[in-house]
């Protein structure tokens, strides 16, 4: 046996999506904007500083990033 048989294959990632797999955001003309990883990340971490925000108590102002 040789090495070249014990190696793992490796592949490159995919770079572009071979289909689309989630959702789009249709807006008021209906156009549709495919819903991105980056969209996602974004509204999670808005979420997450909202949520620290609130738990500082009532007054507390929002932070930006």
């Amino acid at each position: 046996m040789s090495l070249q048989h014990n190696a793992p294959v490796q592949h490159p990632a995919p770079t572009q999506p071979r289909h689309l797999i989630g959702g789009a955001v249709v807006d008021a003309q209906g156009r549709e904007t495919a819903i991105t990883e980056n969209m996602i990340q974004q509204a999670c971490q808005d979420l997450d500083r909202q949520w620290r925000d609130a738990r500082k108590g009532p007054g507390a102002r929002p932070q930006r990033a």
